[in-house]
């Protein structure tokens, strides 16, 4: 049958026109239609991302080591964190929770069994082709810098637990919120560079972009810094644990002040920065970054919320196409072990990394993973600038769901 053009015209129009309108009014606890068309104030605060500024606050968290948790240098990292988040005018809070695991030796505790939950750590999805074994390590020996090694060798002890987050409130939504998020301590007797500096740094490089004087959201957004999760998690699970039940409420009643506001979504940063490909047959990696190198997106194909977070990780894909300058992204099924486990029965829950976490971190596509080699000095300006465009890429998408706009 022949269609005159001028109906394809209308057509598209029609349906370009309907993607801008949803994507200018997210729909609370979904992601919002997306739209083709580039936002001139989200461009414009994407451009503020700078790759020499990004460095540097990865360069600022190695002063800690591996910041490993129940440290005294993790407990120095949280608090240079919180100082660079107050300076960018963004109000902070800790939330204390105590870490004792079980001593070495001692007879596992069954945790309690909820019939309806959907297990938290799942499938990563099945490795293909060469696979090198991966580890932590924890031989001091293994260091070569003295000084560095002189700094991590302090042991963790279990005891009380902090992290620090700062809070974006929105100007028309202040009930609800979208959590922006990466790990801050390590371990594996290195700077913990990129494991998880430089997803930290990325989520305070955006704490600063959105909290410029100019800046308005009408949604409201909080960074957190999240510590314990090369242990399991702890944190994150501890913040789901406190908070999750104050979602939504007005304290005092009748103040228009919302402690914890409704989550829309989460959004996870882990390991942003090496991407050079699967090992070759002997385990060596090719020093150079792949031609291919991408930003991956993930969710949990069987978390309760999946549907939700499959949306909100293909509206970051099309943030990506519109703000990011280097690398494209590509979504996955696969989210596992990482901070955004913890939320994903609950909200759209989802992680931006190098590689997908199971399929090629778990098989030794990054050997510098908990190794001593993971210093900042190892990852070259390439490397780096592929953790600025998944800065880019979420700060893109986190604009627009949350109605940023510039004042003029």
């Amino acid at each position: 049958m022949h269609v005159p053009l001028r109906w394809f015209v209308l057509v598209f129009g029609l349906a370009t026109a309907t993607l801008a309108v949803h994507a200018q009014a997210p729909t609370a606890g979904s992601a919002a239609s997306i739209s083709p068309l580039r936002n001139p104030d989200v461009a414009a605060l994407v451009a503020r991302l700078d790759l020499e500024r990004y460095k540097a606050t990865i360069k600022g968290l190695t002063q800690f080591g591996d910041r490993r948790q129940g440290t005294e240098r993790n407990r120095r990292a949280v608090d240079w964190i919180e100082a660079q988040l107050k300076s960018y005018g963004c109000p902070t809070e800790r939330l204390r929770y105590t870490y004792n695991p079980q001593p070495p030796g001692a007879p596992p505790q069954p945790a309690p069994v909820d019939p309806n939950a959907v297990p938290r750590i799942s499938g990563g999805g099945r490795p293909r082709g060469v696979q090198t074994r991966t580890s932590v390590n924890t031989d001091p020996l293994k260091q070569p810098d003295e000084r560095l090694r002189k700094l991590n060798e302090e042991p963790t002890t279990p005891g009380p637990r902090e992290l620090v987050y700062c809070t974006k409130v929105g100007t028309v939504h202040p009930e609800e919120m979208y959590i922006v998020s990466a790990h801050m301590d390590g371990h594996g007797w290195g700077e913990a560079a990129n494991d998880d500096g430089s997803g930290t740094a990325l989520v305070v490089e955006l704490a600063r972009a959105f909290s410029m004087p100019d800046v308005r959201t009408e949604r409201s957004i909080r960074f957190a810094l999240w510590n314990n999760e090369e242990t399991g998690l702890n944190g994150a699970s501890a913040y789901v644990e406190q908070r999750q039940a104050l979602q939504g409420k007005e304290d005092p009643p009748g103040s228009g002040r919302y402690p914890e506001p409704r989550w829309l979504g989460m959004i996870q940063h882990d390991m942003m920065l090496f991407d050079h490909g699967m090992p070759r047959p002997d385990g060596t990696m090719s020093p150079e970054q792949r031609p291919e190198a991408d930003v991956n997106i993930e969710f949990q194909s069987t978390a309760k919320r999946s549907a939700e977070a499959q949306q909100l990780a293909w509206f970051l894909h099309a943030a990506n196409e519109k703000y990011a300058s280097d690398y494209p992204a590509q979504v996955g099924p696969h989210m596992t072990n990482t901070d955004s486990t913890p939320f994903m029965n609950i909200v759209a829950a989802v992680s931006l990394r190098e590689n997908e976490r199971g399929v090629h971190v778990g098989a030794g596509w990054d050997p510098q993973w908990h190794q001593p080699t993971d210093l900042y000095a190892t990852y070259s300006d390439k490397d780096f600038r592929l953790g600025l465009n998944a800065a880019q890429t979420t700060l893109g998408a986190v604009a627009e769901l949350t109605g940023a706009a510039l004042r003029r």
